[in-house]
């Protein structure tokens, strides 16, 4: 493979809301650059990005994918970005090595949610853009309200570069402002318009839409403001200058023209990537942490350099190993070499290396500093890890990766289920960060938490066709507790005699509640021998034991306090586990005297909203008995705050997304445990009670 410098090198990544086109756009530059020999299509498998089965039978990105091309002797490393909620993982990771973004835009529903999030996230790293208005072959086409959009929403001046010739079916080509050229393509062709005269009736919509680009340009630098107001015009050179410097200082956000399905204006988009957006050194050096002192230091992308990359993804292939992917920061990695997991703080024996053209591997000797390349069966590297020379240890920051708000209860079908299902679910949580695994210690339940349904959905999927697990899937237990409100005195005794020796155990105890968060306190107040001391601590076990399993629905309890403060014992039938039952008894009997009572987990959450829909979504949260805690607005999006039991939130990212048509997001964490009201109490203890006869049958 062709060796680049890192001045010939773009790490651009296609970002923006599900079924804009992205992938679309991504297989046209591929096919128009000549890195494919066919204009692959999502949803069957000429996809060169799509290449999952998961995403050929559901017909959109889930995991991002790499891909590389050749324009103008430039290298142009191609990151295909998820844009659903349900799949957004890849996003931020890839978000953080390319050095530049395509905003796709489609043209048929504008700017929406995820769009705006993206954007974020892409200023967040500082990143240069250019916005890609695809899908002007949609009968739904409409561009008038998205550049005033664009400019409301992202505080920018979005100029068009191009203006669209035709709509809908009629959409054919379109004229390029900047060199008042007019190119016109054939529908799924090679993607190389061909240059024609302007069409005359367009040439005042050309003129007017070029005055405005001009004034624009002249807009963002005094002195160019100065000769335009004096001369009414710019020079070519002036207008050229002025525009890159826009658009490299952040100030113009360049909006071109196409579709990625037909193949129109890709040519013009790979050349403006390569004219206005940055390689790799234009960019400032990435900071880190030294290892071995914890002190700030900064990498440039130089191959002089001491060696460090970033691993931003891990592709788990139940076949070929893991797939580790990785952008050099600073020097090179060879082939057959050794490097340093400086998060891991132990060597890794680095084989082959590749370039990924999807899921194709091109093996290569070399990955120098700015460009993007994977290597296969590391150990112990996984996502986030940072690789570097061991004198010169570095560690990069981490990617903060969006919160599980979704989960589920699920189940091995079979024993043989069963022994698989830990190394599967490992090895699925290596490739995706959002994915959690765990088993509630409460309810003995391994829960499973993503994004929302469709993303656990593609996981159970993925457990079965990858790796042979068949799984149940249900809704998660709620864990409740209990705990009691009033206080008591009991005895607890237990007798039973035999033909041999008997048993015999007496105890009386005080019981009473004890402050949030208090647990249980055992309090040993026995005078004068009453109960002898060895039957002590079985007194407490028992106790605790009972306070497992609770009393009025068999859910643990808690805040409790009991005091043994009177007994007697038989010098014969006493014993141990006597004592232990007797304990247990006289708990029991006590708690129904203490007003018992069940507590349900309250959980916090900031669900984020366009402000058009906060009316419904706190009419929502108080049907769903949530407590709303505030409100903060941020331009058009408000962040409510609020309390809700966890009972009613465990299928809410579905609710939020059919209220807001998936321009919502929201996360949630657990807060407290309060009283659930008396009205929905009896029917959770009844259902509890039924629940453990039918488990004791």
């Amino acid at each position: 493979m062709k060796k680049y410098n890192v001045q010939e090198i773009r790490n651009v990544g296609l970002i923006g809301h599900g079924s804009s086109g992205k992938t679309s756009v991504a297989e046209a530059i591929l096919y128009t650059s000549g890195a494919s020999d066919r204009l692959g299509k999502v949803g069957d498998t000429s996809s060169i990005m799509d290449y999952d089965p998961d995403e050929i039978k559901r017909g959109h990105t889930i995991s991002a994918s790499l891909a590389y091309c050749e324009w103008d002797k430039h290298k142009i490393n191609i990151l295909d970005t998820p844009g659903d909620n349900n799949f957004i993982a890849d996003t931020p990771a890839c978000i953080r090595v390319i050095d530049e973004a395509v905003v796709v835009i489609g043209a048929d529903d504008g700017v929406q949610f995820y769009t705006e999030k993206v954007w974020q996230w892409a200023d967040e790293q500082d990143l240069l853009r250019i916005v890609f208005l695809n899908k002007l072959d949609h009968d739904r086409a409409n561009i008038g309200p998205i550049l005033k959009n664009l400019k409301k929403k992202f505080k920018k001046t979005p100029v068009f570069l191009q203006m669209p010739v035709g709509n809908g079916e009629s959409f054919t080509g379109v004229v390029d402002l900047v060199e008042n050229k007019y190119y016109s393509y054939e529908k799924e062709g090679n993607g190389k318009g061909k240059v024609g005269d302007i069409p005359p009736e367009l040439a005042d919509s050309v003129e007017m839409n070029r005055a405005e680009l001009t004034e624009a340009i002249a807009e963002v630098d005094d002195d160019l403001i100065e000769v335009y107001l004096e001369k009414g015009e710019l020079t070519e050179e002036e207008f050229h200058k002025g525009l890159k410097n826009g658009i490299q200082s952040g100030q113009l956000i360049p909006v071109l023209c196409g579709s990625g399905t037909q193949n129109i204006g890709i040519d013009l988009l790979l050349k403006a990537v390569i004219d206005y957006l940055p390689s790799p050194d234009k960019r400032n050096p990435v900071t880190g942490k030294a290892l071995k002192d914890g002190s700030k230091i900064e990498r440039k992308p130089d191959s002089g350099e001491p060696f460090s990359s970033f691993v931003f993804k891990t592709i788990a292939d139940p076949y070929a190993g893991k797939l580790t992917l990785f952008r050099v920061i600073s020097g090179s990695i060879k082939a057959d070499s050794n490097v340093f997991n400086a998060s891991k703080e132990t060597n890794e024996r680095i084989g082959q290396i590749f370039m990924l053209q999807g899921k194709k591997q091109e093996p290569v000797s070399e990955v120098s500093a700015g460009d993007i390349g994977a290597v296969a069966k590391l150990k112990v590297t996984t996502t986030n890890d940072t690789l570097a020379e061991q004198a010169n240890a570095i560690i990069f920051d981490d990617i903060q990766f969006p919160v599980p708000v979704f989960s589920l209860a699920i189940l091995p079908k079979t024993r043989a289920d069963e022994e698989k299902i830990s190394a599967a679910l490992h090895r699925i949580t290596e490739e995706d960060a959002t994915l959690k695994v765990e088993r509630n210690a409460q309810t003995h339940e391994l829960l499973v938490s993503g994004m929302g349904q469709l993303h656990l959905d593609v996981v159970i999927d993925r457990l079965k066709k990858r790796f042979g697990v068949e799984v149940d899937a249900k809704p998660p237990k709620v864990p409740y507790l209990e705990t009691i409100r009033g206080r008591t005195k009991v005895q607890g005794k237990y007798k039973k005699q035999t033909g041999g020796r008997g048993q015999f155990g007496d105890t009386w105890l005080e019981i009473s509640p004890v402050e949030k968060g208090g647990g249980f306190v055992f309090e040993d107040k026995i005078v004068g021998g009453a109960i002898p001391k060895t039957y002590i601590p079985a007194v407490e076990k028992g106790i605790k034991e009972a306070m497992a399993n609770g009393v009025i629905a068999h859910y643990p309890m808690v805040d409790v306090k009991v005091k043994l403060y009177d007994g007697s014992y038989h010098n014969v039938d006493s014993s141990e586990m006597a004592f232990k039952i007797a304990g247990s008894l006289g708990f029991k009997k006590g708690v129904v005297e203490c007003r018992p009572v069940l507590l349900e987990p309250i959980m916090t959450m900031e669900v984020i909203v366009p402000s058009e829909y906060v009316g419904d979504i706190m009419g929502d949260l108080n049907s769903k008995r949530g407590k709303i805690q505030g409100i903060d607005a941020d331009a058009d999006r408000q962040t409510i705050r609020v309390n809700v039991p966890m009972a009613e939130v465990l299928n809410y990212a579905a609710d939020l997304r059919s209220i807001t048509s998936g321009r919502g997001i929201f996360v949630m964490e657990f807060d407290h445990y309060d009283d659930i009201p008396e009205h929905l109490s009896k029917k959770i203890i009844d259902q509890a009670n039924a629940e453990f006869k039918k488990d004791k049958e």
